[in-house]
């Protein structure tokens, strides 16, 4: 018996017109037989949390470096979190749920290590420029190890282009796509808001009376909130959007934690570190491309496998390589 197939006649029958059909997908950069169990879509996600790439996040900045204290978020519950909303928008929606959890468990896959500040870093010191949802694409179209050799993750179309354009001006060509988009920024808001309140940056009290009034007073609250005023302005529409108060308010908090968090120097006050330890290994690696792994130098050469390797690494492996290349080693 082919559940696949039961699966999606049963997607034909209770999605939305709106949606994104597994049966009806673009298919993938290579050809390869259907799964018989699977949809695309579900073959997708499994490939993505099964990866390498997936598994690094864990040890991968979201905001703060170095945290004290176990429950700040990573680059992995963040991107966890994103999957959450997500899906919980799509069914609401009647719109393809494997998809959107497929694109949020991988759009942040070519995440550095030091959050965004290892970003910057690479976009300035490397000659093609470094914008993390592009290196997302290329770790599952290339970097990741797959059943096909240059092809990485070998995913579907829907999910790459979700992946690539998960934030940026181009909006993705799936609503589902564009329900991630929106999702992300409701999850890194709110979890930074928790952190920070966390890490004794912050405290309610600062953020913007008239935000909390609309939005809500605790985490729980404004997720709800922001996810059901999502839901109310998209199920009758072509587009996946909030209403024009709750996008004015959730901007203006957006704004209010750049200036008081992201941009705070108790909160960025390891950043400077960061960055030279990764300036210093681009130029290692840069005058050594033969110390570069083996599979990084078969598939991206010398000057994106730099780019590529450092990119890949998770925050402690950075470190830990840093101190094998620069740091003397006592005599035992």
């Amino acid at each position: 018996m082919d559940f696949r197939l039961q699966y999606e006649k049963t997607e034909n029958g209770w999605l939305s017109k709106k949606a994104c059909f597994s049966s009806q997908t673009l298919g993938r950069r290579k050809n390869e037989p259907s799964c018989s169990i699977r949809t695309s879509f579900q073959r997708d996600r499994d490939r993505v949390i099964h990866s390498k790439s997936f598994r690094r996040l864990k040890h991968k900045t979201q905001v703060f470096l170095s945290p004290e204290g176990d429950h700040y978020r990573t680059r992995l519950t963040h991107t966890l979190e994103v999957a959450q909303i997500s899906r919980t928008i799509a069914r609401a929606l009647k719109l393809n749920e494997d998809l959107t959890e497929a694109i949020a468990l991988a759009h942040d896959l070519g995440h550095t290590p030091f959050g965004h500040c290892g970003e910057t870093v690479l976009n300035e010191i490397h000659p093609g420029g470094f914008i993390h949802n592009e290196q997302s694409l290329r770790v599952v179209d290339l970097l990741e190890d797959g059943r096909h050799e240059g092809y990485g993750l070998n995913l579907t179309h829907e999910v790459r282009d979700g992946i690539l354009h998960h934030n940026g001006d181009e909006e993705c060509s799936t609503l589902e796509g564009n329900i991630v988009r929106l999702s992300d920024r409701i999850a890194y808001i709110n979890h930074d808001i928790d952190d920070a309140t966390r890490a004794g940056m912050l405290e309610i009290r600062q953020i913007p009376k008239e935000c909390l009034e609309c939005l809500g007073n605790s985490h729980g609250e404004r997720i709800n909130a922001m996810v059901v005023d999502v839901i109310e302005n998209s199920i009758n529409g072509n587009r996946i959007k909030m209403s024009e108060q709750f996008e004015f308010h959730t901007n203006k908090l957006r704004d209010f934690m750049f200036e008081h968090i992201y941009l705070n120097p108790e909160a960025k006050g390891e950043e400077g570190k960061a960055q030279k330890i990764i300036e210093q290994l681009y130029d290692h690696f840069t005058l050594h491309p033969e110390e570069l792994p083996e599979n990084i130098r078969r598939k991206s050469g010398k000057d994106e496998g730099v780019k590529d390797y450092i990119a890949g690494m998770s925050d402690r492996f950075a470190v830990k390589k840093f101190k094998d290349i620069y740091i003397p080693k006592y005599w035992v």
